[in-house]
């Protein structure tokens, strides 16, 4: 397994490689944080597009965290076209071609299998990563390192993809556990295979993973374009098939088209539940390193944040308390 401290060992590499991509997941609603975020910012907007920790919201950190790694010309967005309003300034800058709107939300497996084909399509040789806009790590080295480690690792197994686990500070309900597998050596280094996932278990059953040694799954994935298309083909056939004229959309006015089409039929889907849980032994886990994660699901978690780092959120904790 990769061990805690884990530096950058190859950002500018990565860089400079023309077939390393991120897709930085961007198109959830993040209502469970709305009270919070409706107290910052006024309005209802997704967590990823408010300014919670400094000025600057997750999304705009998340892009600069990412763009110690990999090259911004190789980042594609993954937006819903209802938050226009608040995305269209941050990503003005943005090439078309880098932006995947999705018509609505159908959740996190539409928006990584729609990504995917936009990928594939510009790169059929890439190695993506696939991480989470709204987010938040205490310390940015480790985790830089572990994206590195992954990409070493998904590249010398090119049908794994690789998962970024973070070490758990309590047996939280509310996360994904990655149960680890045995030590598994790759030509890139050391991780290992995963047993199963567990969505969101019991209060038991947490404390149970917690002594088991699990780790909370942080949803950032690395894997060449193929594996993610293979996984769906796998664990969701009907999804893939059905947004495969996609792909071969020729133009995108008619991209657009076919993508309307395609939302309006399919269900909501879930990459953890449907995906990924169904396809383990295609699977490794790295740790991600001496930072604490947290996925800002819940102002709880926010104000637990902030407080570590010396913010003081009592006036905060006071007028939630009064809207409750």
């Amino acid at each position: 397994m990769l061990r805690n401290g884990a530096e950058p060992r190859n950002s500018a590499g990565l860089r400079n490689d023309a077939h390393a991509w991120t897709v930085i997941l961007a198109g959830g609603e993040g209502t469970r944080l709305q009270p919070l975020t409706r107290l910052i910012s006024g309005d209802n907007r997704p967590k990823q597009f408010c300014p919670i920790f400094g000025g600057e919201t997750l999304l705009a950190q998340t892009r600069t965290r990412l763009a110690n790694a990999i090259a911004p010309e190789r980042t594609m967005f993954v937006v819903t076209q209802s938050h226009e309003r608040f995305y269209a300034e941050q990503l003005a800058e943005v090439n078309p071609a880098r932006l995947v709107v999705q018509p609505s939300n159908r959740g996190t497996a539409a928006a990584i299998l729609y990504s995917s084909l936009r990928v594939s399509r510009q790169d059929p040789e890439a190695t993506a990563v696939f991480f989470p806009a709204d987010h938040h790590y205490s310390e940015e080295p480790p985790l830089i390192g572990a994206v590195e480690s992954a990409f070493e690792v998904a590249r010398g197994e090119p049908g794994s993809i690789v998962l970024l686990g973070a070490e758990p500070q309590s047996a939280e309900v509310e996360y994904g556990w990655i149960e680890p597998g045995p030590d598994h050596d790759s030509r890139s280094g050391k991780c290992s295979r995963v047993n199963r996932f567990w969505e969101k278990p019991s209060p038991q059953m947490a404390q149970d993973l917690l002594g088991q040694g699990c780790l909370w799954n942080t949803f950032v994935m690395v894997g060449q374009i193929r594996a993610f298309l293979d996984a769906f083909e796998a664990a969701l056939p009907e999804l893939f098939h059905t947004f495969e004229p996609i792909a071969g959309a020729a133009s995108p006015e008619l991209e657009r088209k076919r993508v309307t089409h395609v939302y309006r039929k399919i269900e909501p889907a879930d990459f953890s539940r449907q995906v990924l849980s169904t396809y383990t032994d295609r699977l490794v886990v790295l740790r991600l390193g001496d930072t604490h994660w947290s996925d800002l699901g819940k102002p709880e978690r926010v104000m637990a944040t902030l407080k570590k780092k010396g913010v003081e959120t009592a006036s905060w904790a006071r007028a939630l308390a009064a809207g409750a």
